[in-house]
């Protein structure tokens, strides 16, 4: 389900490079064996180029790709620390679907950290 709203956000833009190198990403993700160092390095190079071009809703949607692959390999703090400053970027927009999606991955990494952070910690009575 995420990967499908990876691929629509991805879809969505013109037809140059970031989107591409996004979908590319995707791709990889969607074998019968994922490769997801692959498509770790097609988000960052996304992301760069997004960077490059100081296009933001490029970069929020390179961004939020790489952010829920690594919520998938459950690096929350770094998804999460890499999510916020682009999306604190923003001071509009916040009903578009890549800035709802960005929110909802916020969210979810947030819970996330909140209870792994606990794991391991000994209550004593």
């Amino acid at each position: 389900m995420g990967d499908t709203k990876v691929a629509k956000h991805c879809l969505a833009l013109p037809d140059n490079e970031p989107p591409l190198t996004c979908i590319q990403g995707f791709q990889l993700l969607r074998q019968a064996v994922p490769d997801a160092p692959q498509a770790e390095a097609c988000f960052h190079q996304a992301l760069d180029m997004a960077r490059q071009q100081e296009a933001k809703s490029w970069e929020l949607r390179a961004v939020t790709s790489l952010a829920r692959l690594w919520q998938q390999q459950g690096k929350y703090s770094e998804a999460h620390e890499l999510l916020t400053p682009v999306y604190g970027w923003f001071s509009e927009g916040f009903d578009t679907a890549d800035l709802i999606d960005a929110r909802a991955l916020l969210e979810a990494l947030e819970k996330s950290r909140a209870g792994t952070s606990h794991a391991g910690t000994r209550l004593d009575v």
